[in-house]
């Protein structure tokens, strides 16, 4: 089963399909993000705020979120030690 964690402003990303959790603030990642946005691979979910983290997904998209990376990582580990608690119940 797909575990599914909020980002933020009601979205919710499959954790299965992210590859890194990044700062925006380098310049690399800016550079990332301006090439995905005029690809038309980036997904603003941010809902006007200032962009905090940087999805990468699997598929090439990115994912841009107004929560701290620490915030997104911390629930994508909540979600895994959930899911691994139920596997050992079972």
């Amino acid at each position: 089963m797909n575990k599914l964690i909020h980002i933020g402003f009601g979205n919710i990303v499959n954790t299965e399909k992210i590859i890194a959790i990044v700062s925006p603030d380098s310049a690399p990642v800016k550079r990332m993000v301006q090439k995905s946005k005029e690809s038309g691979m980036a997904i603003d979910a941010t809902q006007g705020r200032k962009t905090k983290s940087v999805l990468v997904m699997s598929n090439s998209q990115l994912v841009l979120s107004a929560l701290l990376p620490e915030t997104i990582a911390g629930r994508a580990q909540e979600e895994s030690d959930n899911n691994h608690d139920d596997e050992q119940d079972d």
